[in-house]
C-alpha cells in the first residue's frame, strides 16, 4: 500500500534516511518497507511528538502500520519477530557481501555506494529486536564509513582503497565516523534496490545476482581476508540426533530462532545458510553451548 506522508519537519530529519530506504522497498519488499518505517516511528516519538507538523507525520505512520499490519496478517515477517529478524538480517547481509565483495574487486560505483549504506540502515533498523551482536554493530558501522568514504572519493575524483584498510587504521576511522554519522548525509544517488528473492534476481542492471554460497553471517565481516567456506552438514558421527542436556527455557528459545533464521533462508534458496543455522541449533540442543 503506497504512502504519502506529510513533509518532515526539521526536528525530524533525523528519520528521513529510513523513511527514504522505506519508499525504495515499498512494491519490492513489503516486510523492509514495514520494519523500517516502524523503527522511524519509534525514534521520531522519541525526538518530538508535540511540534504539529511531527504529530501529522506521527499519525500518518501509525495509521498506514496499522493497516498494513492487518493486510499481511498471514506474512510470518510482520507478524513474527524472530521471523522479521531473519528476514532483515539476512537481506541486509546480503547486501553487504555483495558491496563487499566489489568493493574489493576495487569496482567503485553508485551502486556499491547504495547497497552499503542501504545495508547499514538496516542493521540499524535490526535493534528493534534487541542489541546488535557485536558482528553486525562492526558490520554496520564499517557499511556507513564505507559507503561515505567511497561516495566522498568519486566525488572528489579520487580512486577510493579496495577492502578494508589494516587493523589499526581502519578502528582509527569506524571511530572518526561513529563520531560524526548522525551528520552524514545519505548519498543522493539513484538506485534500484534488489527485490526480496535477492539470492535470484537483481533489480537493477548493473548488479548481478548474488550467490548463495557467498553469504554467511559469521563470514561477512570486514577481515583482511574474506572467507567463504561453509561447513559440510554435519554427520551422525560428529553429531547425535539425541540428547540428555538440560536445557533452560532461553536456551530453548535460541535454538528455536536459528531453526526460524534456517526457515528463511530456504526461502531464498540459500542452502548453506539454512545448514549452518541448523548446525547451531543442533549443537545448542546436544551440549548446551551456544558457540
Amino acid at each position: 500500500m503506497a504512502l504519502t506522508l506529510p513533509t518532515i519537519p526539521q526536528s525530524l530529519k533525523v528519520i528521513q534516511h529510513y523513511l527514504k530506504t522505506a519508499s525504495e522497498h515499498e512494491g519490492r519488499d513489503p516486510v523492509v518497507t514495514y520494519w523500517c518505517r516502524l523503527y522511524a516511528l519509534q525514534n521520531a516519538l522519541k525526538i518530538d511528538k508535540k511540534s504539529e507538523d511531527a504529530r501529522a507525520l506521527l499519525v500518518a505512520l501509525m495509521d498506514w502500520l496499522e493497516k498494513q499490519k492487518q493486510l499481511l496478517s498471514d506474512n510470518e515477517a510482520i507478524t513474527n519477530d524472530v521471523a522479521a529478524q531473519a528476514h532483515l538480517e539476512n537481506y541486509a547481509l546480503k547486501l553487504f557481501t555483495w558491496a563487499d565483495s566489489q568493493d574489493r574487486a576495487a569496482v567503485f560505483n553508485k551502486n556499491v555506494v547504495k547497497a552499503f549504506y542501504t545495508a547499514g540502515m538496516l542493521m540499524d533498523v535490526l535493534t528493534t529486536f534487541g542489541e546488535h551482536t557485536d558482528e553486525i554493530a562492526r558490520n554496520c558501522k564499517y557499511a556507513k564509513w564505507k559507503a561515505a568514504y567511497i561516495h566522498n572519493c568519486l566525488k572528489n575524483g579520487e580512486t577510493p582503497i579496495p577492502g578494508p584498510m589494516d587493523s589499526e587504521k581502519e578502528n582509527d576511522f569506524l571511530n572518526n565516523f561513529t563520531e560524526t554519522s548522525n551528520n552524514t548525509p545519505q548519498p543522493n544517488i539513484g538506485f534500484q534496490p534488489p527485490s526480496s528473492n535477492i539470492t535470484q534476481t537483481i533489480s537493477s542492471p548493473s548488479i548481478p545476482a548474488v550467490k548463495p554460497e557467498n553469504v554467511s553471517p559469521q563470514n561477512i565481516t570486514p577481515a583482511p581476508q574474506f572467507n567463504t567456506n561453509f561447513t559440510s552438514y554435519p554427520s551422525q558421527d560428529n553429531v547425535s540426533v539425541t540428547s540428555n542436556t538440560k536445557l533452560d527455557a532461553a536456551l530453548i528459545s535460541k535454538a528455536q530462532k536459528y531453526c526460524k533464521f534456517a526457515g528463511s533462508a530456504l526461502n531464498y534458496d540459500d542452502i548453506p545458510e539454512a545448514i549452518n543455522n541448523l548446525e547451531k541449533a543442533l549443537r545448542l540442543l546436544k551440549t548446551g553451548q551456544d558457540k
